[in-house]
């Protein structure tokens, strides 16, 4: 697969001595017309890409925010196609990558052939499946190369050296780096080995690292971005917008801009 947009932008926003920030926000988190304010916002305030998650019953990497942001989409009557649709709406406009996050069993009900080709028709720039094991990944990855969709992978602290090189080497746009050992949600510190993870993975993985899971204060990104490549800042995002705390997320942002290259 050729580098695509999402990779692309994560490298420039390097290139140009920052690191990429990619927040999430749930999708029809206070009704799906929100949607296009919202990614307005995160992309005038300087986010590299978004990760869009599709609320689902039973989400298993999702901490306490993210289930509670998931409910109250599902109670707006948000599904899959309607992110999709609405998406395709909004690609003339929206310039960043956006990046889907979903479980593996919407995909199945929306038909897997269908949801690779939609997802390219409306120009999605990536797709992250958390219950969707690397050995189980070919009923899906298949097509999604066919219609240029990178499908990027996970990988987490515990993960032994044979399955970080395997997990790398399969991952497109970047590799997620999981940075606890755990769900979703703010944490007030990180493990010890967070440093050596990343280390570890920037050596074996020939896309970017984006480090996620717990980063939620500007002091934590400004920690993280001189270990990888860039940060997704997920639970406390989406704390802020259903707050409209826009400040919060913009001092997010900038916090990744500039690397202390100092050690």
């Amino acid at each position: 697969m050729t580098k695509g947009k999402l990779q692309t932008a994560i490298e420039l926003q390097v290139a140009s001595g920052g690191r990429a920030f990619i927040p999430y926000i749930m999708a029809g988190d206070g009704g799906l017309a929100k949607l296009r304010q919202q990614l307005f916002f995160l992309q005038e305030s300087g986010a590299t890409a978004v990760e869009l998650g599709i609320p689902f019953s039973d989400p298993v990497a999702d901490g306490p925010t993210i289930q509670e942001a998931g409910k109250r989409a599902l109670a707006a009557g948000v599904t899959l196609q309607g992110v999709i649709e609405e998406i395709g709406r909004l690609r003339e406009e929206v310039m960043i990558p956006i990046v889907l996050m979903t479980y593996l069993n919407p995909v199945f009900r929306y038909g897997i052939e269908q949801f690779a080709k939609d997802c390219a028709d409306v120009g999605v720039s990536g797709v992250i499946i958390p219950d969707l094991s690397l050995e189980e990944s070919a009923i899906l990855h298949s097509d999604l190369r066919k219609n240029d969709v990178p499908l990027i992978q996970l990988v987490s602290l515990t993960s032994p050296q044979e399955r970080i090189e395997r997990i790398a080497k399969a991952s497109e746009g970047f590799l997620y780096a999981v940075t606890v050992t755990g769900i979703t949600g703010a944490r007030k510190e990180f493990a010890t080995n967070v440093g050596t993870h990343l280390a570890k993975l920037k050596e074996v993985s020939s896309v970017p690292v984006m480090a996620g899971f717990g980063i939620s204060t500007p002091e934590q990104v400004r920690e993280m971005i001189n270990l990888a490549d860039g940060v997704i800042v997920g639970s406390r995002i989406v704390d802020a917008l259903h707050a409209g705390d826009f400040e919060m997320i913009k001092n997010l942002i900038g916090a990744s801009k500039t690397v202390d290259t100092v050690k």
